[in-house]
């Protein structure tokens, strides 16, 4: 249901992936930025980028379905 969705939005499974990848560089971005704000020495910098992270799964994910619905 989700996944039709999305196709009928017109969002392809390439869209998805790269959602993935640029979720990775967001997250490390992130992490190296509030790093250097916060002092290392604070957990609330690491939180950050593992929040970002953490959705690259969901979009790869995502990308699988709808390769699977593109076939």
């Amino acid at each position: 249901m989700i996944v039709k969705a999305l196709h009928d939005a017109g969002m392809k499974s390439e869209h998805a992936y790269l959602a993935a990848f640029a979720s990775i560089g967001a997250s490390v971005l992130t992490w190296n930025a509030s790093t250097q704000v916060e002092n290392a020495k604070v957990d609330r910098a690491d939180r950050w980028g593992i929040f970002i992270g953490e959705w690259a799964p969901t979009f790869m994910a995502l990308g699988i379905a709808l390769s699977k619905y593109e076939d």
